[in-house]
């Protein structure tokens, strides 16, 4: 299912990601499922807890997932998925990436190439676990 990014959001997560460069940046999508794909309402930023290797791994704490998780049930939203990039690598999932993925959320993947936000993908983990299938981002005017 396609996800939908106003620009507004495109750029944050960019912003995010060329910001935290040369390491890997995280965060949390929050929005709904519609007709025409998963609406993204917002993104927001996590703090990426990899002690050992943060320029190519990235960890969400679990209580900050509890804490934001409930946030968005209380607005009627959800966390549809997460983001995160890849520090001058390509944006497609990793195996680490497919070893910790969660079915149904979104996975959108920002590569940064020499510290700048270049190309972003969306993928969906298959239902066996054995890989990901890649899915359209659509990006609109953040007035729409």
């Amino acid at each position: 299912m396609p996800i939908i990014f106003t620009t507004a959001l495109d750029a944050e997560m960019r912003a995010h990601a060329q910001r935290d460069y040369p390491h890997e940046c995280c965060g949390f999508l929050i929005g709904k499922p519609g007709a025409e794909g998963v609406a993204v309402h917002e993104v927001r930023a996590a703090d990426n807890t990899r002690q050992d290797s943060p320029r190519n791994r990235f960890e969400i704490d679990p209580g900050e997932l509890m804490r934001v998780d409930k946030a968005a049930r209380a607005a009627g939203l959800s966390v549809v998925g997460f983001y995160h990039s890849h520090p001058d690598a390509p944006a497609s999932p990793s195996e680490f990436d497919r070893e910790h993925a969660w079915q149904g959320y979104c996975y959108i993947i920002v590569s940064v190439l020499s510290g700048q936000p270049a190309e972003m993908n969306n993928w969906l983990l298959l239902d066996d676990h054995s890989g990901y299938t890649q899915d359209a981002v659509r990006i609109v005017n953040s007035e729409n």
